[in-house]
Formats: C-alpha cells, sequence, structure tokens
C-alpha cells in the first residue's frame, strides 16, 4: 500500500527523454494520492493553489526561499530519479542538492573519458571557447586561447558600459575585498557569483562531475566554472552593467541589484535549462571531437539552445576566469 499511496510503481522516464527543470517558492512539497504536488498560499512565482508537479518528465525541481518538502517527497523524487536543489531568489544562490542517482552513467563516464584523454579534453575546450567567442577556434593551443580571451574581454567590458551607459575604468578586482571597487566591478563579482551558482544547478541535475573541468583545472567547481563561464559574454555582463547603471540612478545597493536582476534574466532567458543542453552536447557520447572543424561544429551545437538574447562580449583576462570573482 505504500508503494501506491507515494506512486512508486510508475516507469521511469529517461533523462535524455526530460524537458529541463520547473521553479518552486514559497509553499510545501508533498506526495498526494500517489501524485508529487506543490501547495502555496501566493506571494510568489505562483498564485495560490495545490499544483501537481509531473516530475517524471523533469530532470531537477529547484526549490527557493519559504519552501519546505516532506520526506514522501524526498521518496519518490529520488525513485524516479528527479534531482531536487535548495536555491537562492532566482538560483542566484546555490545551497545543496542531494545527489541524483542517474539511470545510465553514460554522460558522468563520457566526461571522464574526455577528460583523461589529452586530445579529447583539448577539443572539448575549443567547443567552450567557440561558443564563448561565437566563431570557429583553430588552435590547440590552450594558452594561445586564454591570451585571445584576455584581449577580447577588454573590449567586450567596454561595450557592455557603453551599452549601459555606464563609466569604465577598467577591471579592478581585489581578492581580500571583493566590495572594494567601483559599482561597476562589484556587479561584476556579484553577477560571477550568481553565474556560478546557475551554473552548479544544471551541473547537479545532469548528474556530471564539478571537480572535472576542461579549461579550469584546480578547482573543486571546475566544470561548474567552466560551465559559468560559457555565458559571462552574453548575460553576466548584462546582468552586471544593468544592475550598476539601476544602482547609480537609485542609490540601492547593488549586491542587491544584481541578484534581482540575475535572477529576472535567468528565468526569462532559460539560462540554467540552456546549460543542461550544452553540458549534454559538449561532453555527452554523441559530441564531436576529431578535428578543427568537428570543435567549431561542437561549439555551434552546444550553443543552439542560446539563451534568448544574444550580446556580443567575452570572458575575463584572467585564465583562471571566474575563479578571480566571488
Amino acid at each position: 500500500m505504500l508503494v501506491g499511496r507515494l506512486g512508486l510503481e510508475k516507469a521511469r522516464i529517461p533523462h535524455t527523454d526530460r524537458h529541463g527543470l520547473v521553479w518552486l517558492d514559497r509553499g510545501r512539497l508533498e506526495v498526494e494520492d500517489g501524485c508529487l504536488r506543490f501547495v502555496t498560499a501566493g506571494g510568489g512565482e505562483l498564485a495560490p493553489g495545490n499544483y501537481q508537479i509531473p516530475h517524471q518528465g523533469l530532470s531537477i525541481i529547484l526549490l527557493g526561499p519559504g519552501s519546505s518538502v516532506t520526506h514522501d517527497a524526498l521518496r519518490l523524487l529520488a525513485r524516479h530519479g528527479c534531482a531536487l536543489a535548495a536555491i537562492g531568489e532566482g538560483a542566484v544562490r546555490f545551497y545543496t542538492a542531494p545527489p541524483l542517482m542517474p539511470d545510465t552513467s553514460a554522460l558522468a563516464r563520457e566526461q571522464v573519458r574526455r577528460w583523461a584523454d589529452p586530445k579529447a579534453r583539448m577539443e572539448v575546450a575549443r567547443a567552450m571557447y567557440a561558443i564563448r567567442f561565437d566563431e570557429i577556434v583553430r588552435t590547440r593551443d590552450i594558452e594561445v586561447l586564454r591570451g585571445q580571451e584576455g584581449a577580447r574581454i577588454k573590449r567586450s567590458y567596454q561595450l557592455a558600459a557603453e551599452r549601459h551607459g555606464v563609466p569604465w575604468k577598467g577591471r579592478n578586482y581585489d581578492r581580500t575585498n571583493p566590495n572594494a571597487g567601483d559599482l561597476p566591478n562589484q556587479a561584476i563579482n556579484h553577477a560571477a557569483s550568481a553565474m556560478r551558482a546557475a551554473a552548479a544547478v544544471a551541473v547537479a541535475s545532469t548528474a556530471t562531475i564539478p571537480q572535472l573541468g576542461f579549461v579550469h583545472e584546480d578547482s573543486g567547481q571546475s566544470f561548474v566554472l567552466d560551465v559559468a563561464d560559457l555565458y559571462r559574454h552574453d548575460v553576466t555582463l548584462d546582468i552586471a552593467f544593468g544592475a550598476a547603471r539601476e544602482a547609480v540612478k537609485t542609490g540601492e545597493p547593488v549586491e542587491r541589484l544584481t541578484r534581482r536582476r540575475a535572477a529576472r534574466l535567468f528565468r526569462q532567458q532559460d539560462v540554467i535549462a540552456s546549460m543542461i543542453d550544452r553540458i549534454k552536447r559538449l561532453v555527452g557520447p554523441d559530441a564531436e571531437e576529431d578535428d578543427t572543424q568537428g570543435a567549431s561544429s561542437a561549439g555551434r551545437a552546444a550553443g543552439s539552445r542560446s539563451v534568448r538574447t544574444k550580446q556580443a562580449s567575452d570572458e575575463d583576462p584572467d585564465t583562471a576566469g571566474s575563479e578571480d570573482i566571488d
């Protein structure tokens, strides 16, 4: 009877056939008559009501502030392989996610295989740079790519500042005091933190291995940083400079404005869903890896589900990219 009550007898849908995620906040995730439901009095994204959640067709449920979850709900999610993450408002903070037990190890095994093979690892890195540069990447020298990245980001900062009408005096980051910079620099730090949180959600939902990055190397979140950097040129800088402009006009704290703007753009532009698709394309069994054209094709394919608003910009000048900003 317990199995029937929790709906555990239903077949699981492979993650390759699932479609993304659902955002829930300010309510209670529970099981009623064998179905997963979310009960809310309103105050968040949903109107007051009792909503049935199609967990079998989801990769991950993002549970935001003001929410709780029952033991029965956790058991049902675990049985059907649907991940659950506790996040901040709009996924600008990532607090925890129980390990997802995927229905197949193909994605993780392929990530390990590519990471362990120097040639395959370089091809994935080139595909990532192809997305970030929005053009064919011909070199196989990672240091050359990092040098190109540094030159591009300086211009990207200036373009973003001009686009949003924000004075820009250059990138200035103090590791010991991230809030010591001017408003645009502070906003970049906060926007990068929010983007890393979104990338952590995507990595958790695909059950890939966060420590095994292809561009970043030393961090325990190297793959998370790799994924976050794919969006610095068209989302992170837009969040940062838009928030800096608003802070100048309103006098509100730039951190609060950056978080709000990040949460809004993540939802509007399907950033996390796009990240999930790109992860599958970059390190999935069908990803391209053999030659230069293959790497550029992989980059274009991995970017096929890009965010809806595309803007020209690039990455941080430092080799470690997102590792430099908190």
